[in-house]
């Protein structure tokens, strides 16, 4: 039998790092890079984090890959790196790639967006 959606996640963040939102928000505060992997329409939507990088989770391992003409420079192996979606699930299995891509420090901030908007953090409208 092969495993579910979820639990793929749970055996990602078995092998990630996961942030707490106010863990999140001091390491950016701190120069961490914060990816949004959520949909346009997600961030159209809900809003998203002042700051954060929108890259699609669809896009990103050719964002990632520093021989494509895809890559964003942003991405760099060794920066920190903090992703999110709108709950968790899809910034762990992103964290989880990206290790295995050779980022070595990057994490995801479990509750992603959701548990940012519900602990009053700051949230914009992204221009369209």
């Amino acid at each position: 039998m092969q495993p579910s959606a979820m639990e793929r996640v749970k055996d990602a963040k078995s092998r990630i790092e996961n942030l707490t939102v106010d863990q999140a928000a001091r390491e950016v505060a701190d120069g961490a890079l914060l990816v949004d992997i959520r949909e346009e329409n997600e961030r159209r939507d809900h809003g998203a984090i002042p700051g954060a990088v929108h890259m699609p989770r669809g896009m990103l391992e050719f964002y990632a890959d520093g021989s494509l003409p895809y890559h964003r420079k942003e991405l760099q192996r060794d920066r920190r790196i903090v992703l999110h979606c709108a709950s968790g699930g899809r910034s762990a299995l992103s964290a989880d790639l990206l290790r295995d891509m050779g980022y070595s420090n990057v994490a995801h901030m479990d509750g992603g967006f959701n548990a940012w908007k519900a602990a009053g953090k700051p949230i914009e409208r992204p221009a369209v």
